[in-house]
């Protein structure tokens, strides 16, 4: 059985390794006209995606390349003194199994483990999909595949193509990230510095085996704003907009905006849709089901559900009109539990209020202050999105004994 996947992200990858592994026959497509290897911005993988890295041999690679932040220092606007937190304890008392790392590093090691026994087409983008399975390209003739998985992020080209236009679904939470790369030089080595500020919060760090540093920009907005997720120069606009003023290191890191050899801006905003699949087309992660980048889990949420329609595939011989439900099935809490965790964890990142403010920086010092055991505890008490990450589990989808690797399910 052939199955196209969109998107060489994360998420595409590892789709891809677990299909591959069932016995499927997995052909790539990606936008991009190489992997990116360009760094990225910090992403977590909690317990349930740890879990699935190390069934894919992955663990040794991607510990080895976690940031290290274990420090983080927090200046509130108007306040003199700063705020010192152990982020290693905070990170321990969320979840019992979790690393930090830059999200391409992660992309290009699933990539690695999938290249030699995936058909990656780079470069090109799918144009038009039909009921039958024959797929138009931009670039490429059309071909044709018993399946089509959207694994193409936020602003899914597949979604758009098989459920319509994405206003439809997405639902924004009020707030914005930015991120840019600068040089270090404040010699950050893992550590987090960030600025606070009421509806603002800004942030920079260094990975241990980078040489530059990110800057991250969180900013809430009564009303939405007017740009489009192509147009660098008005979401440069935006960002300076919002943060000028918060403190001088947060004015010079907006000096590098036009600098910067990489730089990322989108709302906060979650997928709501009632289906992910249609016909021979299904959506995994944040193609399907965001439940908002940078506080919603999502990256973790996107590799369970590729492990997840993978192994439903697989055990329903390739039947898709019984393997697409099931997967939905399965992941629905899931999404649902994410979606509400990302919007409570939303509230502490980006203080509404001065006390929101100070709550943030004297919350950070008193778990990091506390023993491991009650600041775990005080951690799970005040945020849903540990208790998510510690709670999810999926079945065990182990390969098929008649599959083989680069082989094909009948």
């Amino acid at each position: 059985m052939r199955i196209l996947v969109s998107g060489a992200g994360v998420t595409g990858p590892v789709v891809a390794y677990w299909l591959t592994r069932h016995g499927f026959r997995v052909t790539v497509v990606e936008r991009a006209p190489t992997p990116r290897r360009t760094g990225g911005h910090a992403i977590d993988l909690f317990r349930p995606a740890m879990n699935i890295s190390e069934k894919m041999g992955a663990l040794p690679r991607i510990e080895a390349r976690a940031t290290g932040t274990n420090r983080m220092t927090i200046y509130r606007e108007g306040a003199r003194r700063p705020v010192r937190a152990d982020l290693s304890k905070i990170f321990t008392a969320a979840s019992d199994r979790h690393v930090e790392i830059m999200r391409d590093d992660l992309s290009e090691i699933y990539y690695d483990l999938t290249v030699e026994d995936v058909e990656y087409v780079f470069g090109d983008s799918i144009t038009a999909i039909s009921p039958d399975g024959e797929v138009q390209f931009e670039k490429a003739p059309p071909r044709r595949f018993e399946l089509v998985v959207g694994a193409d992020g936020l602003h899914s080209n597949v979604r758009r193509l098989v459920f319509g236009d994405e206003s439809r679904f997405s639902v924004p939470v009020g707030a914005y990230l930015g991120v840019l790369v600068l040089p270090n030089l404040a010699g950050l080595d893992r550590e987090l510095v960030m600025h606070t500020g009421k509806d603002r919060t800004a942030g920079m760090y260094g990975a241990r085996h980078l040489g530059d540093a990110r800057a991250l920009f969180l900013f809430r907005s009564e009303h939405g704003l007017d740009y489009h997720h192509h147009d660098l120069t008005r979401q440069k606009q935006v960002l300076r907009t919002a943060f000028t003023g918060l403190h001088p290191d947060v004015d010079c890191w907006l000096d590098g905006l036009d600098r910067t050899p990489a730089f990322y801006f989108d709302s906060i905003t979650q997928l709501r849709m009632d289906t992910w699949s249609r016909g021979r087309v299904t959506l995994v992660g944040d193609a399907g089901y965001s439940p908002g980048p940078a506080v919603g889990g999502s990256t973790s949420l996107a590799v369970v559900g590729a492990y997840v329609l993978a192994g439903e595939l697989a055990r329903a011989g390739g039947d898709h009109e019984r393997a697409f439900p099931a997967y939905e099935r399965v992941m629905t809490p899931h999404v649902q539990n994410s979606r509400a965790a990302a919007l409570s964890a939303a509230k502490p990142l980006i203080p509404a209020s001065r006390l929101g403010v100070h709550a943030l920086s004297q919350g950070a010092r008193l778990i990091s202050a506390l023993p491991a055991g009650p600041s775990r505890a005080l951690l799970r008490l005040t945020t849903r999105t540990a208790r998510l990450h510690n709670s999810m589990a999926v079945d065990d989808y182990p390969p098929l004994p008649t599959a083989r690797t680069g082989g094909g399910v009948p």
